[in-house]
């Protein structure tokens, strides 16, 4: 019987379209953009948002020269993501279990399941903070109406239509950039504190450090990227993971593309982040942040209520983004270690079991904001905890990626496998310097 479609309607297979020149120059680059963009955008989620807010106002514009450093190094473990899974047809988890025995990635999709949730909850927290900035109405209520749309919409739309969503939803994140020009910096000074590395001197500072290249480097990244490219060669008509396996030049090329320009995104987004706060909160004094409302209603005397209310806006706009993937990547990693039928653009009949864990990872989400968990916090110490455990899953993804029996004969380029070494190792050592100094 053919695969069932959201509607429940069998769908036809169709022989997937290879990526072609066609076109202006703007319509090949935005016909090239894909997971690559959807993981940069989703990775300035409000877990991202509160960790590079804490940054700014509390140390100011000392670390701004990490987005520089993070970009090349994220750009380099997204696409190492992605090329496993192209070329071997399996999502992150499935290759990982070909080279690691099962009980270590019980334990890595127990401890990915927990931080995603965590993140989730404080995730809604901040949108439904900033919602009731705009509306008056109570917090809590935004909290059930967004995890209940985002977890329906999740679950009932084909992957093409919740790609494509995610995709333009991207677009909320300009509002930080918009912010920090309209603010008016010194850019001289920008210049010098983003080009003159500038090492933390405290616990507090290898701390931040740490929490920037967890929220930057984030393990529910890898598995959403993986398997994203599964969805994405499943949507265009290979089921089978035999028919899913290799990849040709020219998509391994626009991949690279994709992954560039989302990371690069996600980074500057991450910058001007960093600098609006710096211009406001750090200068003014304010650095004991609670919740991401009082971010947004610091802003306001401070730079105008037009910057309040564009890093309000992308709150909300963010945490539609991140929360699906932040959910989904748990589910994926599940099925994928227990084999169950997977993917967004399966019929929930047919995929209870992956759509379980990620109903389930949103209603836990839920219960974390009524348990009135202090959202900036939660968010600020899973990216800790995201940065001790990523340097751990990037050596499992550095030995599967160098594999040529896992990667189909296509193993990971030995420049790829340099970066993705330098960055595990630069994240080992920021680890261990939170703890030692």
């Amino acid at each position: 019987m053919p695969p069932l479609t959201k509607r429940g309607e069998p769908r036809r297979e169709t022989l997937r379209e290879k990526p072609t020149a066609s076109g202006g120059w703007v319509r090949r680059v935005w016909g090239s953009l894909g997971p690559g963009v959807i993981s940069g955008a989703a990775d300035d989620d409000p877990s991202g948002i509160a960790t590079y807010s804490i940054t700014g106002a509390q140390f100011g514009t000392q670390f701004l020269w990490t987005a520089l450093v993070t970009w090349p190094l994220m750009a380099a473990v997204q696409m190492m993501c992605a090329r496993i899974g192209m070329v071997s047809g399996r999502g992150l988890m499935a290759s990982l279990r070909r080279k690691f025995p099962r009980p270590m990635l019980l334990v890595a999709c127990f401890a990915l399941f927990l931080a995603n949730t965590i993140n989730v909850g404080a995730d809604l927290s901040g949108m439904a903070d900033a919602a009731e900035l705009l509306s008056g109405v109570n917090s809590h209520v935004w909290v059930v109406v967004f995890a209940i749309s985002i977890a329906w919409g999740t679950i009932r739309f084909r992957y093409v239509a919740v790609a494509g969503i995610l995709k333009w939803l991207a677009l909320v994140l300009f509002g930080y950039v918009i912010t920090a020009i309209y603010i008016g910096p010194d850019w001289g000074s920008v210049l010098h504190d983003s080009l003159v590395p500038s090492l933390p001197r405290s616990r507090d500072g290898w701390a931040t450090l740490v929490a920037i290249l967890g929220t930057t480097i984030s393990p529910y990244l890898f598995f959403w990227q993986s398997s994203q490219e599964v969805e994405e060669e499943k949507a265009m008509g290979r089921r089978r993971v035999e028919d899913r396996k290799g990849a040709t030049t020219l998509e391994i090329r626009t991949r690279k593309i994709d992954v560039a320009i989302g990371t690069a995104f996600s980074n500057l987004v991450m910058f001007f982040i960093i600098l609006t706060t710096a211009l406001t909160l750090h200068r003014h004094g304010i650095t004991n942040l609670e919740t991401s409302r009082q971010v947004a209603e610091a802003l306001h005397p401070l730079a105008g209520r037009f910057a309040s209310l564009l890093y309000t806006v992308g709150l909300i706009g963010t945490g539609a983004l991140a929360i699906p993937t932040l959910a989904g990547s748990a589910a994926y990693a599940f099925a994928e270690i227990f084999g169950w039928r997977q993917g967004i653009d399966e019929h929930y009949r047919g995929a209870r079991a992956f759509y379980a864990v990620l109903a389930l990872s949103i209603a836990a989400g839920v219960l974390l904001d009524f348990a009135d968990i202090n959202p900036v916090k939660a968010l600020y110490w899973t990216a800790v905890i995201n940065g001790v455990l990523a340097p751990f899953l990037l050596t499992g993804i550095l030995i599967a990626a160098s594999d040529s029996k896992i990667m189909a004969g296509q193993p990971s380029s030995r420049l790829g496998r340099v970066a993705v070494g330098v960055t595990t190792g630069a994240m080992f050592a920021a680890a261990i310097a939170m703890f030692v100094l």
